[in-house]
């Protein structure tokens, strides 16, 4: 346990300042079509520190498939758990999304099919290398 604490630490704090970079896209973009000209400081404080959160918890627990030991399966539920939970939360907590439950789902359902496919592309092509190099050695 010790070991996967100290790898999350890790991934999360490399990937963290990914989150704010977002931010400042998206803000951008929502300005350059005149959708948002100005944001209050301490609303701007608050979803900087929040995607700052978000990305830490998204980074960190990838480290579930190179820690711990689990069927590969398993760990996909567990990350796909976690960045659910940790994007509704902070999603609902900092108004991005409107808490309503036709719009909790459509963002359940989204969440589900996206995470699927991006998992069983990334696994089929490390299936393909693994494949590729068992061939080359024999």
């Amino acid at each position: 346990m010790k070991k996967f604490i100290v790898e999350f630490l890790k991934r999360g704090a490399i990937f963290a300042g990914l989150g704010p970079l977002i931010l400042a896209i998206v803000y951008f973009f929502l300005h350059l079509n005149g959708v948002v000209e100005m944001v209050p400081v301490t609303k701007m404080i608050a979803e900087i520190i929040s995607s700052l959160i978000l990305a830490f918890i998204a980074a960190g627990i990838s480290a579930v498939y190179h820690v711990e030991k689990l069927q590969l399966g398993i760990a996909g539920l567990i990350q796909g758990s976690v960045l659910f939970a940790d994007y509704i939360f902070f999603y609902l907590a900092m108004g991005w999304m409107p808490f309503r439950w036709d719009v909790i789902a459509l963002f359940t359902a989204i969440f589900v099919v996206i995470f699927a496919l991006i998992w069983l592309i990334v696994y089929l092509s490390i299936r393909n290398k693994i494949k590729k190099m068992n061939e080359k050695l024999g």
